[in-house]
This record gives C-alpha cells, sequence and structure tokens, in this order.
C-alpha cells in the first residue's frame, strides 16, 4: 500500500464517525488554558516564595508545576495541528505563548511533528520528529563506536535525564539543516524572546534564583514528556514497514499506543495517552478524545498498554524484521547465538 491521507485510508463509515469530533470548543479551549496556565503561574510564585523556607519544599512544588507545564505543551502540541481553535491566527498566537512557556520554538516543532505524523513507523522515512530507531540488521552492520554511540542514545539515563535538558535548552535554539526560513526564524525568535523575557525576571528576582525555579520544573516536565513521547512509539508490538508497504491506517492504531494512565496522570498529560486516535486524526482536540474512545467501537479493540506494563519497553532497542517486533540487545544476543549453534 502507499502512503496516504488520514481521510483518504479510512472507510468511509469510519471518516464520518471520525469527523463529528474534528471540531474545537471555544469554551472547552479557553478553560484549558485557565486550568493549565494559572495554576503553572502561581506554582511558580509558590516555589519563590518558599525559597525563603527550605529549597526542599521548592523542589516539591516543582511536580505539580512540571505537570502542568507538560499540560502546556499538550495545548502548544494541539495548536500545531490547528485542532486547539477554529481559528488558525488563534492557534498561532496560542501556540507561540505556550511554545515559550515550554522552551519550544513554534514553526520549527510544527513542520517536524507534522513530518513524523506523515511517515511515522516508516521504515524509508524515519530521522525527523521521532525516536532514533534501527534495524536488527542495520545494527549489525554498524562499526563498534556507531553501536556504542547507539546504545547510548538509547540508555534510559541518556535519554531521559540528560536527554529533557539537552533538547529544551540546547536543541531547540539550533534550526535543522532542513529547515525552511520561517522555521529557521522561529527559532531565533524564541531564543531572542527568552532571552529578553528571563533577562527581565532575572533583573528582579536573580538569575541564580530564576534557575533555582525554573530548571527543576522544566527538567521534570522534559523527563515526563519524553518518557510519554517513547512510549507512545516504543514498545514491543509497534509496526513498523517499508514505504512501499507502509499504510497509514495501521501505523496509526498499531504504530501508536494507547497508553491507559490513571486519571490524575491523564490530566497532566493532556489525553495524550489516546495516541493511536491521535495519529489517525490529529485534528482531533486533546478535550475529546477520551469521548472517541468510548464512542467509536474500532479504537476499543486496540489493547492498551498501563502504566505498570510501559516500563520495560526501556529495555527495547532495535526493530527485529524477521519477528516484526522491537527488541532489546539481550534478545539480540540470544538470537546469535542460536545462530552460531544452528551454523
Amino acid at each position: 500500500m502507499t502512503q496516504q491521507s488520514s481521510n483518504e485510508s479510512l472507510p468511509e463509515s469510519w471518516r464520518s464517525m471520525i469527523a463529528k469530533y474534528q471540531r474545537s470548543d471555544l469554551g472547552k479551549s479557553i478553560w484549558q488554558m485557565v486550568n493549565s496556565f494559572v495554576p503553572f503561574f502561581l506554582l511558580l510564585a509558590a516555589m519563590y516564595f518558599s525559597l525563603d523556607y527550605s529549597y526542599w519544599l521548592t523542589l516539591a512544588l516543582a511536580i505539580p508545576a512540571a505537570g502542568f507545564q507538560v499540560r502546556t505543551f499538550i495545548i502548544f502540541h494541539d495548536c500545531t495541528h490547528g485542532s486547539f481553535f477554529h481559528s488558525q491566527r488563534a492557534n498561532d498566537i496560542v501556540g507561540i505563548i505556550s511554545g515559550l512557556l515550554t522552551f519550544t520554538p513554534y514553526h520549527e516543532w510544527r513542520h517536524s511533528h507534522n513530518i513524523h505524523h506523515a511517515t511515522g513507523s516508516d521504515l524509508d522515512h524515519r530521522g525527523t520528529g521521532d525516536v532514533w530507531m534501527l534495524t536488527v540488521k542495520e545494527y549489525l552492520a554498524l562499526p563498534w563506536y556507531r553501536r556504542l554511540w547507539y546504545r547510548t542514545y538509547r540508555n534510559p539515563f541518556a535519554m531521559l535525564v540528560i536527554g529533557p535538558l539537552a533538547m529544551f535548552i540546547l536543541a531547540h535554539r539550533f534550526p535543522s539543516p532542513e529547515s525552511g526560513p520561517r522555521e529557521r526564524r522561529s527559532v531565533h525568535a524564541t531564543t531572542a524572546a527568552l532571552i529578553l523575557i528571563i533577562g527581565g525576571i532575572s533583573y528582579f528576582i536573580g538569575f541564580g534564583t530564576f534557575v533555582a525555579i525554573m530548571l527543576p520544573t522544566l527538567w521534570l516536565a522534559g523527563m515526563a514528556g519524553l518518557w510519554l513521547f517513547y512510549v507512545q512509539h516504543q514498545f514491543d508490538e509497534t509496526y513498523w514497514e517499508h514505504h512501499h508497504e507502509w499504510d497509514f491506517f495501521d501505523s496509526a492504531l498499531k504504530g501508536s499506543s494507547y497508553y491507559k494512565l490513571p486519571k490524575v496522570l491523564q490530566f497532566f498529560s493532556g489525553n495524550i495517552g489516546f495516541h493511536h486516535i491521535h495519529h489517525l486524526s490529529p485534528r482531533i482536540p486533546n478535550y475529546r478524545l477520551p469521548k472517541v474512545q468510548k464512542e467509536v467501537p474500532i479504537f476499543q479493540s486496540v489493547k492498551p498498554i498501563t502504566l505498570f506494563s510501559s516500563f520495560r519497553f526501556l529495555l527495547l532497542r532495535l526493530w527485529d524484521e524477521e519477528q516484526r517486533k522491537l527488541v532489546g540487545l539481550r534478545a539480540l544476543k540470544q538470537m546469535r547465538r542460536s545462530s552460531s549453534v544452528v551454523q
């Protein structure tokens, strides 16, 4: 099968069933902004005042603050898909503002993320907006130092502990070589705006105080965000296919997870756990996703991933084209031993 748009790849009955959810609700969008931005700013203020008492209290407050920063990123994410408001101008304005709150350039991220949606689970179009993933054959063909770099990249410590700050503080300050003029301007304008904002705040409270408040918040939020992005596509029974056999419908329902989280985590993650629905129809606002899961039968056939079961996916490293699943390095060693015994 060839790559198709989401509307073309769905049977007519499902197209019409999904279409009715592909509209924003101005009241719900505004309310989500209120219940995300306001608590986020209030918690940052509470962290500032808590510094007079105990930095441990400040760090404790950073946990819910990070949760609301993740929720702010989901608003940013919806704006990049044009799903948060009916007006594209409103999406762009709120997207740019929420991008500043999450240290992310709006137009640059929107460009790479849309490529991710168009090429998700396509083995021949990897590398933009996704987690670096090699097949078993590709990994075995690498020299030792490239294998070491790949293992370092996929290591949970590097990805989830070092990765958040490396991405949101450093990587987002530089445009991709493939970026167009608007995306490049977005990166540089975001960096300039952040310098002015941080400089202005630091003038009144001090740069060290700003770092003491924002660094742990951004780090925890980035850690949660990267984990969500990882587990949404990096699970054992996921879907990967070469381009000539790739199918949009399968890539969404089989290559994107249904991450069934506890209600409180579902709230802070902005329903992004319904990722199979989101990839099939990114025009559905995040606040409609639970309703779609409940009412559209095709999504009820997707096997959910629980919070507890998801942690084992950290051990996965490579796509095995023969077994058609993600495997870890330990499984790769066992396969190589079995192969040598057979020979």
